[in-house]
């Protein structure tokens, strides 16, 4: 299964609308590629289930915590965040019926808005690193601090000695 995130694909283009204004996908938008790579990846690999890009990581997560706090906010800005300032062309060709005639290409009009790579995938797909790496910088900061921590302790103690032995 994989959870995508807004595409620049030429849909909004001929999608059957009513809305008032032009239709687009929800910001942070990614270019096509990044979908790509990642049902790529997908096919030739057995994991269940891959999130792309950190705001579908965001919304699933949210969905899990707190769908409710979610759906409400959603339903304030989800409308609004989904069109253009431009008007929708009501007589435009759309595909609800038949195939709107050309090829449309894999981008839609969104290029300049999309990213083109998407890090959180990047470090999903690399996360058993990631991981390793990590536990082995938490293990050499544990041993460090114990060892720092055990050369204060020496140093008091000898400091401790020292103040006794003026004492008496």
């Amino acid at each position: 299964m994989l959870q995508m995130p807004a595409l620049n694909t030429p849909q909004f283009s001929w999608v059957k609308s009513r809305l008032q204004h032009k239709a687009k996908p929800v910001p942070p938008i990614f270019q096509p590629e990044v979908g790509a790579r990642a049902i790529y990846w997908a096919a030739h690999h057995g994991r269940r289930e891959l999130y792309v890009g950190w705001p579908t990581v965001e919304a699933i997560v949210a969905n899990k915590l707190a769908p409710g706090a979610l759906d409400h906010y959603l339903g304030r800005t989800g409308f609004r965040s989904q069109q253009t300032s431009e008007r929708e062309d009501p007589g435009r060709p759309d595909n609800l019926w038949n195939p709107v005639p050309g090829d449309h290409g894999a981008h839609g009009t969104f290029d300049a808005r999309a990213h083109e790579r998407s890090w959180q995938f990047r470090a999903s797909l690399d996360r058993l690193w990631i991981g390793a790496s990590l536990a082995v910088i938490a293990i050499a900061a544990f041993l460090l601090a114990f060892r720092g921590d055990h050369h204060i302790r020496a140093t008091d103690s000898k400091r401790f000695e020292r103040n006794f032995r003026h004492a008496a």
